[in-house]
């Protein structure tokens, strides 16, 4: 039984390794080593007993833990890695502008383009010399590229028509000004990045303030302005970004800007409201630092969406809007101070209704949309809305002006205009739901009222033609003409109108359908 055990064990014991030895060839750094060794060792090993030394790039091949074998060929690829910078050319963008002013076929360069340059840094590979490997690590742009931009003349079908003031524009991503007249159009930004959130005059319209998209992962926006009457005007910088729902210059004090801001959010909508507001003074040295008025807050129900402001017509105050509520602010103390509470909307999306809001220009009115019926119960769903006026130092509670106008009636009020009995009056362009109780899908008609909600009339699009986009008209700052014809600029199907008060007779001013926003001071 024991011979029988030690047969076994014998036989399971792990053969025991010879004496013999191995020959391998080693090629390296253009040589040929040979070196002899005992089997059972590395390859690791046979560059040790070789004397080749190696760092943490070169490739060994076969790899190092393999084992020898007799007539073996190991071969040492030395790798280098190095890191070298190039200057590269950024060649410039060639840009067209279609101009209605200019005749068909007239050629202008509006701006020569200019190459960039940028420096780039490469991680470069080579084995045994030869490179194998190139990779962009770094880019570096030493100068940016400026683009040509040539304005192409097309055919003008409208006649150009004098107007009152100055007449800004957004198309295409671009800030264009009218001066005086319909035909004397110039364009004043033309980075082609304007996302028209904010578009806004001056009271005197010598400045735009705008905002321009961000780049990816950073902000939303970026707030901006330009000088209109500067030989050259070139676009500033300021201190504020993420502006989504408010911005605008103070109606006394110009050079003080009002503004809101949000946090971008990876989900939609794309942000979370802060329902802040923040004054940033400008000064002939630049912009100043931003100074907080309304701290950031909750905001109220749907509050995630964010609060809109308006400036007082005298500034002491701005009036705010809000999915629940609509107020003043106590710029002092930094408060709301509610007007009208009512139900908020319940959106079918991710978005939150938010009603126009409109001062007279005595500034003793505020004009505004109320969901649901006053004094009845509302529901959140009910597509019900109303324009109204509030004025608390005249009566309590909203005065109904216009009935079932649907969400988006955004009540503009004109300048004054005095009578023929010597009175100073206004009038309320706002804009009437096709089908109020789908206002949020629905187009609309733009109407005009006297400031008491009489004399109701329809003045645009004419009956049976496509309605309007929801959107703030703009009223023009004075009549078009000796014979006092007021105006409403407004856009229709993409391009920019003039609406004449109070014949309706409208005049299509752009034909490219790329207008998306406006101004008129």
């Amino acid at each position: 039984m024991f011979a029988l055990l030690a047969w076994l064990l014998a036989f399971c014991t792990a053969p025991v390794r010879t004496g013999q030895e191995v020959t391998v060839r080693i090629l390296a750094d253009g040589q040929t080593h040979t070196v002899t060794l005992p089997s059972g060792q590395t390859v690791a090993q046979a560059l040790e007993r070789a004397g080749i030394e190696r760092n943490d790039l070169d490739r060994i091949e076969p790899p190092g833990y393999t084992l020898v074998r007799d007539g073996m060929t190991v071969r040492v690829i030395r790798i280098e890695e190095d890191f070298v910078q190039e200057e590269e050319i950024i060649p410039f963008e060639r840009r067209t502008l279609r101009n209605e002013a200019l005749p068909e076929g007239e050629i202008r360069l509006v701006q020569r383009g200019v190459n960039g340059l940028k420096r780039v840094t490469y991680r470069i590979l080579r084995e045994d010399g030869k490179e194998t490997a190139r990779q962009v690590v770094k880019v570096e742009v030493v100068k940016e590229a400026v683009p040509e931009i040539v304005m192409v003349g097309v055919r003008q079908p409208f006649l150009a028509q004098p107007i009152p003031g100055r007449l800004a524009y957004l198309a295409g991503g671009n800030a264009w000004v009218m001066d005086g007249n319909t035909g004397a159009r110039r364009p004043v930004v033309l980075t082609g990045d304007l996302d028209g959130r904010v578009f806004r005059l001056s009271l005197d319209g010598r400045w735009l303030l705008f905002s321009r998209k961000g780049q990816e992962e950073g902000p939303i926006n970026t707030l901006w302005v330009v000088d209109l009457e500067a030989a050259e005007p070139q676009p500033l910088p300021l201190p504020a970004e993420n502006v989504v729902h408010f911005a605008g210059f103070g109606p006394i004090q110009q050079w003080l800007i009002a503004y809101s801001t949000v946090e971008p959010r990876p989900g939609p909508p794309g942000w979370q409201a802060n329902n802040d507001l923040r004054f940033l003074p400008l000064r002939e040295e630049g912009p100043g630092k931003p100074r907080v008025v309304v701290e950031t807050h909750a905001g109220g129900i749907y509050g995630w969406w964010g609060t809109t402001y308006r400036w007082h017509p005298r500034g002491r105050t701005l009036a705010y809007a809000r999915p629940d509520q609509v107020g003043t602010v106590d710029v002092r103390k930094g408060v709301l101070e509610p007007w009208l509470t009512f139900v908020p909307y319940r959106a079918q999306g991710d978005w939150a209704w938010v009603p126009g809001v409109a001062w007279a220009p005595t500034g003793d009115v505020l004009f505004t949309v109320l969901h649901g019926n006053p004094e009845e119960p509302v529901e959140e769903e009910d597509p019900v809305f109303h324009l109204v006026a509030l004025a608390p130092d005249y009566w309590t509670g909203p005065l109904m002006l216009a009935e079932h106008t649907g969400m988006f009636a955004y009540p503009v009020t004109s300048p004054l205009r005095t009578l023929p009995t010597g009175e100073q009056a206004y009038w309320v362009a706002y804009l009437q739901a096709l089908f109020p109780h789908q206002s949020d899908t629905s187009r609309y008609r733009l109407m005009v009222m006297d400031r008491d909600g009489s004399n109701k009339r329809a003045l645009f699009p004419e009956e049976g033609a496509p309605g309007l986009t929801p959107q703030e008209v703009r009223w023009s700052p004075g009549p078009l003409d000796e014979k006092g014809q007021w105006a409403i600029a407004l856009i229709y199907q993409g391009n920019l109108y003039l609406v004449q008060v109070p014949t309706g007779k409208p005049l299509q001013l752009t034909t490219d359908a790329l207008v998306t926003a406006l101004d008129w001071r």
